[in-house]
């Protein structure tokens, strides 16, 4: 277990190097000028000269590259571009808060996903697992912008039981909290609610086709014991990777929602980066995103390696 666990972290850090091309690649593409956005239109040339050599705007793309990765191994995401404040002191806040967000909704998302993905597979062709199946396939069809916007209109606006916007600060309470991020946990309650519960769903019922799952219905066991002490045990492996996934969205994929209430995160944090050509500042954020995203589904392999044995110990190949 513990060569499988070192191979997956090795993985890792080689994902996260060929990601960190990516972004840094795909920072480069993007349209317009640095210097120019950060000086103005009334700019000279002279003075855009200067501020480029000043930036290091004049380098080469791989001597930036190796530069700015060899900064972001020791600790050191660089410098904002617009207010020439250290990255890192404006990242890490709003990357907090995009946790505490994700970890109001994963809280509530995934045990009740759990628990009606479960539900659903005991009771297969019922009328609860068709309501379930339909609500759930909607829920995915719908964009985030989407719900949150739907949420907005009715929740708020049409009855007022929650502001529109998810308006924080330092030293909030943690009840004016809860509500002013209810609205944007719901949309992502919403979405992966139904992500998890439906692949929840077909696991079990993979399990519950295996022959042991008959054996344990012709010993005249009850529906609900044999779902819950013999197929969720035995498909608990696979849900944890599928939760883990989900969760790399709910911190990941969040952009959206943050943008729509206007939530001080790390997702609105980036695309105010992106509209201002902030390359310290995208770069640093994409790297977090894709450092929790390699995080996360490294947990969820050692939890499904300590969950299935057939992973703990191989059979030894044949000669």
């Amino acid at each position: 277990m513990g060569k499988l666990i070192v191979q997956r972290l090795g993985l890792g850090v080689v994902t996260l190097a060929l990601v960190s091309v990516l972004v840094f690649a795909g920072t480069e593409l993007l349209p317009g000028d640095v210097a120019a956005a950060i000086l103005g239109q009334n700019a000279t040339p002279e003075s855009l000269a200067a501020l480029r050599e000043q930036l290091g705007l004049n380098a080469g793309p791989v001597a930036r590259y190796l530069g700015w990765a060899a900064g972001i191994v020791q600790g050191d995401l660089g410098v904002s571009l617009a207010n020439r404040q250290p990255v890192g002191e404006l990242l890490w806040p709003r990357f907090w808060n995009t946790m505490a967000l994700a970890g109001y909704a994963a809280v509530i998302a995934v045990p009740l996903a759990v628990g009606l993905g479960i539900a659903s597979a005991a009771f297969r062709g019922s009328l609860f697992d068709r309501v379930a199946t339909v609500v759930a396939l909607a829920t995915v069809s719908l964009p985030e912008y989407f719900l949150g916007l739907l949420l907005i209109l009715f929740v708020s606006v049409q009855y007022g039981l929650l502001p529109s916007l998810a308006d924080t600060w330092s030293g909030m309470g943690l009840a004016a909290w809860l509500e002013a991020t209810t609205l944007p946990m719901l949309v992502l309650v919403l979405v992966t609610v139904a992500q998890i519960m439906r692949m929840t769903r077909t696991t079990v019922l993979a399990v519950m086709d295996q022959p042991y799952i008959e054996t344990a219905y012709l010993k005249g066991m009850r529906n609900g014991r044999v779902v819950l002490r013999h197929a969720a045990p035995n498909a608990l492996a696979p849900i944890v990777n599928v939760v883990a996934f989900n969760l790399t969205y709910l911190i990941a994929g969040v952009v959206l929602v943050e943008s729509i209430f206007n939530y001080n995160g790390l997702g609105r944090f980036m695309v105010d980066a992106v509209s201002k050509r902030d390359l310290p500042m995208v770069q640093a954020a994409a790297m977090v995103f894709a450092a929790v995203y390699v995080v996360l589904n490294l947990v969820a392999d050692v939890a499904a390696i300590a969950l299935n044995p057939r992973l703990r110990h191989p059979r030894a190949k044949e000669v």
